[in-house]
């Protein structure tokens, strides 16, 4: 029987709350499927700070690279800089494991609205692939004049050959075995960034010549947020910087239902390193307590965490079990239109395995 050591970061907010559902229903799977999972607990993140002045032990990285894999809830705190709580904790992980490939699914099941009219269920199903180690999240620059009145800060981007070739590679990859549209759109702003978007434009195209049975597409950032409302069910894979991605998969998101589905997970497609599995939500401090966060993109990251450890089948009853549940409707939380508790809903979803 395979054992399976999940490091577990609960973080801030309604991290907590939903991590716990989600560590129930990979209980609950583990069992029914013949598998072994046991969870290391961490109380890192802002209470942390709080107590300690940093958001993780300084061994914490050695810490978790004992684990097959990494289950975060949320990171971020009302009373402390989100630089400060992002950078000492969630961004850290991804580049010392370097998880440089970002995924997010957004899928519009059956049971479940877009704000936007005349797309029934699944006529949205895309995922966006963020390049999730440079580009304008690189931690080089800094401040010169530091609080004074002619005060000077410079971020610098930083894009790598090798960098855009992987993700981009990755992307492709995943389109081919995906069922859906085999077609990788690339995002940029080379028009107005004439040298690293100009250097990714490059690269995907010569990617994109070794894919020849997969269709592609090139937009600008502003026409694909167009686009994304206006025709997200023409999108399959999308493949976008750091910064790009991150903003276009709150909005794939949002046109498929809700960010409480939004799962990710951050991956080493190498294995060298363990990947972090994550919701995409944040910490929601304003309903954190409430017990009404809903748990799903927290077990639909679960589910992905799964997959990558091996575990598709039971990966694929996770997913068959929270797609019955949106379906019938009858337990949902309020983002969704309901009124069920986190708690409600993890038991529905239990129920079903």
């Amino acid at each position: 029987m395979k054992n399976y050591k999940i490091q577990t970061i609960a973080g801030d907010g309604i991290g907590e709350e939903v991590t716990s559902c989600a560590m129930r229903v990979l209980e609950k799977a583990a069992a029914r499927f013949g598998f072994g999972i046991a969870f290391e607990e961490h109380d890192w993140g802002s209470e942390y700070y709080f107590q300690h002045g940093r958001m993780m032990p300084a061994n914490g990285i050695e810490t978790l690279r004992k684990a097959d894999a990494i289950l975060l809830g949320a990171v971020g705190h009302p009373d402390i800089p989100d630089h400060v709580t992002l950078h000492g904790l969630l961004l850290p992980i991804r580049r010392n494991f370097d998880q440089y490939a970002n995924v997010r699914p957004a899928v519009l099941y059956q049971g479940v609205s877009s704000p936007l009219k005349g797309y029934p269920p699944r006529e949205i199903d895309m995922i966006v692939v963020r390049e999730n180690t440079e580009g304008e999240y690189a931690p080089v620059g800094g401040f010169v004049h530091q609080h004074h009145a002619d005060e000077v800060a410079v971020q610098t981007s930083v894009f790598t050959r090798h960098g855009c070739e992987r993700v981009i590679r990755f992307a492709f990859e995943l389109a081919r075995k995906r069922n859906g549209k085999r077609k990788v759109t690339s995002v940029t702003k080379s028009n107005a960034q004439a040298y690293s978007m100009v250097l990714w434009d490059r690269v995907f195209q010569r990617v994109a010549d070794e894919f020849s049975d997969i269709e592609t597409e090139s937009l600008l950032v502003d026409a694909a947020a167009m686009n994304f409302v206006r025709r997200p069910d023409s999108f399959d894979v999308v493949v976008a910087s750091n910064l790009f991605g991150d903003i276009l998969s709150d909005v794939s998101a949002i046109v498929a239902g809700s960010i409480g589905l939004a799962a990710s997970a951050n991956i080493d497609p190498t294995r060298k390193n363990p990947s972090l599995f994550e919701p995409v939500h944040g910490s929601a401090p304003d309903i954190m307590g409430r017990g009404i966060a809903n748990p799903l993109a927290a077990i639909l990251s679960a589910s992905m965490m799964l997959d990558h450890l091996g575990e598709a089948e039971a990966a694929m009853a996770i997913d068959k079990a929270i797609r019955a549940v949106l379906r019938e409707g009858a337990v949902k939380t309020a983002d969704l239109g309901g009124s069920s508790t986190s708690s409600e809903v993890r038991e529905a979803i239990i129920s079903r395995l």
